[in-house]
């Protein structure tokens, strides 16, 4: 194993003791002997399964059979969720076949930021992972089941179900994925619509157009965002099935993997097998970040990770992450990374052939346990379907396409590309894998903004021809519940593409779609929480460096020091949209690093 691996996993161990034993104590206390809805009075027992057909209801009356819950977030108004329309009657029926029952313990939330993305409702999404905990937790509440199943796939939703799924650690459970839409246009042609568009160059009809174009049927969307990163951690994590996180919807290979799914949960179910709660731990964790690393996967996850693992026990901080992404080479392009979507990712090797690069150079944990049983070398291998039956083989050894996936001892680079800065103004998060090298170092002028639509009116008006780092306070969890700031990527990648050094820094979020533009984010302390980032103004000289991992800001000449400003106060009205009914949970969030929830 590669010494700072194991000496980041040791020190998060050792970090977490007390509050692990303590979160394994709790799990003891519930820990099932036999199926667990036995306990239950004959009164609760008739409730829990009188809506359930006569073959179920006869099983569920008995002590043989195990119940699994299904957490779903079906709706179709999400092209990956609408694949999940179906899939409780395929997991019944897979699990009678089985030798098992299901039932659907309840449906969470599950927004689209891609529909919210610039709008008021953006104010929700990350408030509504949180949401998605509380969700699982009421449905797993009637305490019927021995395996928990999620039906989750986009940004907040998985995190949000683990986190869940973590309380009630005592029952085995995974994820059922439902794989990515066909690809569309590509990427490159996507994006410069877009830019297109920002510059004035083309309708919105034809926006819309290409927009639809990319997004254009059920499944999961096709670049490397929150959503399909939440797939590889899925696997990295060993809550999936080997390689079953990029198969497409409809397909024959997609619906068997939905059968030996449920089978292979009745099966742990059966064994008595350790609940989720155990088997997740800090090497599992490592794991995860590590997979992040490698594929340049989404900077929400520099949130999500923290506030999933703490929900367990245990606590990781941006330094692991930072630590890490020293020796954890950069395996995948894929878009915003690159030019691939991940289908092409999938189709060059996938997950499998990174787990296998990794546990080759001694990258990964293999000592970890998974929903296959032990060990990581089980996530090395792909599924395929021969004569009718899923049938797991070794990934290949050589990638399919070294201009989307290269192996660990030949990287597209040697370092991960999400790094921990700090300075006077705080601790931010960047993501320097798509950033050009040559603007990893920005230094410039400030240029302060309210909201995104302040800097975009700014350059229309031509008033942004120039060097500037834009910053963008009273976008943290407790200002906002700290929205995606997805409408600056275009305007910001059009300037530094005019030869300008452009940056931004913000308390907000950028996700898994931001690209070529140096970001400082997650910012904290928050501007509305004492942070100095409430006290910059127009012209004060901000540091973005990701090479010494430094941010800071120094007072334009002829203004007052830091010390004798009085901090900005930005009136922000969270009404309107239910905006107002989470003002709770707003002032209750942790900071980004520890998770940005008001739950934990």
């Amino acid at each position: 194993m590669n010494n700072i691996v194991e000496k980041v996993t040791q020190r998060i161990a050792e970090r977490s003791a007390a509050s692990r034993e303590n979160y394994l104590h709790q799990l003891e206390q519930w820990k099932p002997q036999g199926v667990k809805r036995k306990h239950l009075s004959c009164g609760n027992l008739a409730h829990g399964f009188a809506g359930c057909g006569a073959e179920e209801k006869s099983h569920l009356a008995g002590e043989e059979r195990v119940n699994l819950g299904i957490v779903t977030a079906y709706n179709d108004m999400l092209s990956a969720h609408k694949t999940y329309e179906n899939y409780p009657e395929k997991i019944r029926n897979a699990a009678l076949l089985h030798g098992g029952v299901a039932q659907v313990a309840g449906g969470v939330p599950a927004m689209c930021d891609g529909v919210t993305q610039g709008q008021v409702g953006m104010e929700l999404s990350l408030l509504s992972r949180d949401v998605i905990a509380l969700s699982t937790a009421i449905a797993l509440s009637h305490d019927m089941f021995d395996g928990s199943i999620g039906l989750g796939i986009c940004d907040k939703i998985v995190p949000g179900i683990t986190m869940g799924f973590l309380r009630f650690g005592h029952l085995p459970a995974l994820f059922i994925p439902g794989g990515p839409m066909e690809t569309g246009i590509s990427n490159e042609e996507k994006a410069q619509i877009r830019q297109d568009y920002a510059e004035g160059k083309i309708d919105r009809a034809a926006l819309l157009k290409g927009e639809s174009d990319s997004y254009h049927s059920p499944g999961t969307c096709t670049f490397y965002g929150t959503a399909n990163s939440n797939q590889m951690l899925m696997e990295m994590m060993g809550l999936q099935l080997p390689g079953s996180s990029f198969i497409n919807p409809g397909t024959p290979l997609r619906e068997k993997l939905t059968e030996k799914s449920v089978a292979q949960l009745i099966q742990l179910t059966r064994e008595n097998s350790s609940g989720i709660g155990y088997q997740l731990n800090e090497k599992s964790f490592v794991n995860a970040l590590i997979g992040l690393l490698a594929t340049g996967g989404s900077t929400n996850h520099t949130i999500h990770l923290m506030a999933i693992a703490k929900t367990a026990g245990i606590h990781l901080n941006w330094e692991d992450l930072s630590d890490l992404s020293g020796v954890i080479p950069l395996l995948a392009r894929v878009y915003p990374n690159g030019a691939a979507d991940v289908n092409h990712f999938h189709a060059a090797g996938g997950v499998p052939f990174i787990v296998r690069s990794l546990l080759k150079e001694g990258l990964l944990h293999e000592d970890v346990q998974t929903i296959m049983g032990r060990g990581m070398h089980k996530y090395a291998q792909e599924p395929k379907l021969i004569d009718g039956e899923v049938v797991w083989e070794d990934a290949e050894d050589v990638s399919c396409n070294l201009s989307i996936l290269r192996p660990a001892n030949d990287p597209f680079q040697k370092t991960g590309g999400l790094e921990l800065l700090q300075g006077n103004l705080g601790r931010a998060v960047i993501k320097t894998s798509a950033v050009p090298e040559d603007h990893h170092i920005i230094e410039a002028p400030a240029v302060v903004f309210d909201e995104q639509d302040d800097l975009m009116k700014a350059f229309k008006a031509d008033k942004l021809n120039r060097d500037f780092v834009a910053v963008l306070p009273f976008q943290g969890p407790k200002t906002n519940g700290m929205p995606e700031l997805h409408k600056l990527t275009p305007v910001l990648t059009i300037l530094q593409k005019r030869g300008y050094r452009v940056a931004l820094v913000t308390d907000g979020r950028m996700s898994g779609a931001s690209g070529k533009v140096p970001a400082a984010i997650h910012l904290w302390p928050e501007a509305s929480d004492g942070g100095l980032l409430a006290s910059i103004q127009d012209g004060d000289l901000i540091k973005v460096d990701a090479q010494s991992g430094e941010i800071s800001a120094v007072p334009a000449p002829g203004l007052e020091p830091f010390e004798n400003r009085t901090p900005r106060k930005l009136e922000r009205y969270n009404t309107g949209m239910g905006r107002e009914l989470f003002d709770l949970m707003r002032s209750h969030s942790s900071n980004s690093e520890a998770g940005a929830s008001a739950i934990i």
